[in-house]
């Protein structure tokens, strides 16, 4: 008798052991106010990069439409037609592509918002917050397949670990460079 009660007691005191463990596990080291603070940054650090390829995008526009009216020809100008015809329309399809995944990454950035505000807990809108991660894997995918120049990447570096930063506090896994 003495022995099933010794093993009941030692049951009872595991399976305690273990509800404590998952309790504690479920529970974030993370205040709604830090997250909060995550959000914001990968919040600013979406619109800056827009920013960014916007005014890249206008700069490139102004000096093509310069060069073009002073009837100014590069080398490139002068070479193969065809040739220069695919590589515009490659660039304006990276360009394009880059444009759509960043719509993709603000639009679920916003959403993640707008859910997170309302919430008391915020790991409720770890849906949303996956749904950020898969819109950064494809601005990544699409940054590392072109060839944007330094400043475009130093600029997704940063969002990348803020988003990364971010997914820590929802224990998601980071996306890699």
């Amino acid at each position: 008798m003495n022995r099933q009660t010794g093993i009941a007691f030692c049951r009872a005191v595991m399976l305690t052991a273990v509800t404590l463990y998952t309790a504690h596990a479920q529970t974030s080291p993370f205040s709604k106010a830090q997250v909060a603070d995550r959000i914001r940054k990968v919040e600013d650090g979406v619109d800056e990069f827009d920013k960014y390829l916007e005014n890249r995008g206008d700069d490139a526009k102004s000096r093509a439409d310069s060069a073009q009216s002073s009837g100014a020809t590069t080398r490139r100008q002068r070479s193969d037609s065809t040739n220069t015809q695919a590589r515009g329309d490659q660039a304006k399809q990276t360009k394009d592509d880059l444009e759509n995944a960043m719509d993709d990454l603000n639009r679920t950035t916003n959403r993640l918002r707008r859910k997170f505000d309302p919430t008391a807990n915020y790991l409720e809108t770890k849906a949303q917050m996956e749904q950020v991660m898969d819109s950064g894997r494809r601005v990544n995918q699409v940054m590392v397949k072109g060839n944007y120049g330094t400043q475009a990447q130093r600029y997704w570096a940063a969002l990348r670990a803020n988003i990364n930063d971010l997914a820590r506090c929802y224990n998601i896994t980071p996306m890699g460079a």
